[in-house]
């Protein structure tokens, strides 16, 4: 079997391979533009395992191997890093280093990988979510020029009424080529903003999950298609706290003795998912009673920002929950009353987790 440590970029590659039968040691440069790591590949016989740090940019590295029927394995790069001893880096020592792993599958830091077909979705919901936000920053200069001009509407700016004063400000020459060149740019979005959303509707509709998370208040198909789509299997997570960690909505704390130090949010994994959640979890704080308190309360104590993201921590917790217990937003609220006004035998015996 023929195992290879990988330290990918984006123009060439480290490789350090080992034949496990013969004991042959190959360390080689592969470059990917002049197409000489697709030939390597494909003159070495089956079965051969890869494996690399987790980066962007190989979608076309895992495609390649699939075809080639190599076996590619993805590894969290932050576990690999911090199992190097020295602190001499070179792309020979890293590969290296990948090949030490990979000789003992269980200290290799495997991640979980969406399917092609998961990715493609996932494209979906970041195209709608990244229009709507250019959308809105041209809303928001929009608005600026016309509150410059005494103009104030908020909302109503952009209904008919609005629009026509906005369009009838008298403003100089080169404030008027602004207001016009923005206005076009905003009807030009318009359309393909509603193709994706309903696209996202299909979508959703048509994914079990997305469904059921689509039963809680303030969750709608595109927050609820994005988090299934980077959460995967939920059982992969044993606890909630692990996947607000995995979302990059828990603090970073630094503990010494004792102190503890809590800072602001991580802000590790999908910003796309957690900018959503954060959307979302406003929407939810107003409908559902238990996110409203605790907006509320720490609001008053903390400030509005923090309390968002606090809401949304918890916002992904229950969606976590609702994934892996399989319930709905009104079981996995009645489970939650019955658990906190339970007596004796425990509130842990009616806890989701233990389903």
């Amino acid at each position: 079997m023929m195992i290879i440590g990988c330290d990918f970029h984006t123009r060439q590659q480290q490789i350090a391979m080992l034949d496990t039968e013969t004991g042959e040691m190959v360390e080689r440069q592969l470059q990917h533009e002049s197409g000489e790591a697709r030939k390597f590949y494909e003159q070495l016989a089956k079965p051969v395992r890869v494996g690399i740090e987790a980066t962007g940019y190989t979608q076309w590295f895992e495609r390649m191997l699939a075809e080639l029927g190599h076996e590619l394995w993805v590894g969290d790069a932050a576990k690999i890093r911090a199992a190097v001893v020295r602190r001499q880096k070179t792309d020979k020592r890293d590969a290296a280093h990948l090949l030490e792993l990979l000789l003992a599958p269980d200290r290799f830091p495997r991640i979980w990988m969406p399917t092609p077909a998961e990715r493609d979705l996932r494209q979906l919901v970041l195209h709608r979510v990244k229009l709507v936000q250019m959308r809105t920053k041209v809303m928001n200069q929009l608005h600026a020029m016309a509150m410059g001009q005494g103009l104030c509407r908020k909302k109503k700016l952009w209904s008919r009424a609005g629009r026509q004063e906005l369009e009838a400000l008298p403003l100089g020459p080169w404030a008027a080529r602004r207001r016009q060149e923005l206005l076009t740019m905003l009807d030009q979005w318009e359309k393909p903003i509603a193709e994706l959303d309903r696209a996202v509707e299909q979508q959703a509709a048509a994914h079990g999950q997305a469904v059921r998370l689509m039963t809680h208040p303030g969750v709608g198909p595109v927050t609820s298609l994005a988090f299934v789509l980077t959460i995967g299997t939920a059982d992969r997570f044993p606890r909630g706290r692990q996947v607000s960690s995995y979302l990059g909505l828990d603090p970073r704390t630094d503990r010494s003795a004792d102190r503890v130090r809590s800072g602001p949010i991580s802000k590790q994994g999908s910003s796309t998912t957690r900018w959503l959640l954060v959307e979302a979890g406003q929407t939810a704080a107003r409908l559902d009673p238990e996110l409203r308190r605790v907006y509320q309360r720490l609001k008053f104590r903390r400030g509005s920002q923090i309390a968002k993201v606090a809401v949304a921590r918890r916002l992904a917790v229950r969606l976590y929950w609702m994934l892996r217990s399989q319930a709905d937003y009104g079981e996995l609220t009645a489970r939650l009353v019955r658990m906190r006004g339970s007596s004796g035998s425990g509130p842990m015996e009616k806890s989701p987790s233990r389903r």
